[in-house]
């Protein structure tokens, strides 16, 4: 069984064969890649620094890097559109470190089979143990292999957006000074001129 979540389809684990050297290589990790197929095929990559923070400029880089490689290697038949990311703030969780590094922020969990009658949670991350991720939910916490889950991400809350914040701007990827001086106008009691 695959033991990340980075790539569960055999043509994603063919892809991130692929590609992660290329990534890895550039000072970044492979965070997810997705072959979706509809109304046009897109091969989806989420990349982002060990350390956390990508900026547009290394998608743009990774991009290039990674067409080139594709162009050479030619692992998908059909025409494509290549589509480069951070995972954002409410990103997968794709490895079992990611679970870890999570833990205390709410998370939507999916497991690819039925466990206790269900298949979705929704709770708190409570860390890893072993190869269990461990999450909080109403009946309390419970541990699922790792192995089990088919897709899990964070859920967007104003915590996760707060130490986000925090964590870039400690990193000194947000700079304060280029934001707009934010004031707020007081509405007065006074009447306006048609209620004279």
């Amino acid at each position: 069984m695959n033991n990340d979540l980075i790539a569960k389809a055999a043509i994603d684990r063919r892809m991130a064969e692929i590609i992660t050297p290329v990534i890895e290589d550039m000072g970044f990790e492979l965070v997810r890649v997705r072959l979706m197929s509809g109304k046009s095929t897109i091969l989806q990559i989420m990349a982002d620094r060990p350390d956390g923070g990508i900026e547009v400029d290394d998608c743009a880089e990774i991009s290039q890097a990674v067409s080139a490689v594709l162009d050479v290697e030619d692992p998908i038949l059909d025409e494509y559109t290549l589509e480069v990311s951070s995972p954002g703030i409410d990103r997968p969780l794709t490895r079992l470190k990611d679970f870890e590094m999570f833990e205390g922020y709410e998370a939507k969990i999916e497991t690819g089979d039925m466990v206790d009658g269900r298949r979705r949670f929704k709770g708190a991350l409570a860390g890893v143990e072993d190869d269990e991720v461990l999450i909080n939910i109403e009946e309390g916490t419970i541990g699922l292999k790792f192995d089990w889950l088919s897709d899990a991400k964070l859920v967007l809350t104003d915590d996760l957006i707060k130490e986000m914040l925090r964590q870039r701007k400690a990193a000194g990827a947000l700079d304060e000074t280029n934001f707009d001086e934010v004031s707020t106008e007081l509405e007065t009691d006074t009447p306006s001129e048609g209620d004279q």
